[in-house]
């Protein structure tokens, strides 16, 4: 799989070991610095997709706006299209009833 995240922070990973902005002692280290990268990616991967799956459904708009904090905090969704996401998700009230 070419032009994937993994390859593009390995070439990010080999510029910056090349122009000796970061250096490691040991593997041990280096082996650290991957399972930190890696985590945080997929970390937000996961409440990208928790916001995506949410919905207000029969929920008040307090509890919904609650949950809706919490599933933002760590995705990938800031600005703009945070709020489009919150718009799409709450529960349209029907102006006749």
């Amino acid at each position: 799989m070419q032009g994937g995240s993994a390859d593009m922070w390995k070439e990010n990973m080999l510029e910056e070991l090349e122009a000796k902005e970061l250096e490691f002692e040991t593997v041990g280290e280096f082996l650290v610095e991957i399972k930190k990268e890696f985590e945080e990616g997929k970390k937000e991967l996961v409440k990208t997709a928790e916001l995506r799956k949410l919905e207000q459904g029969e929920k008040l708009m307090e509890k919904f706006v609650q949950e809706f904090k919490r599933a933002a905090r760590g995705s990938r969704y800031k600005g703009r299209p945070l709020i489009e996401e919150f718009k799409r998700k709450i529960k349209r009230q029907s102006g006749g009833d």
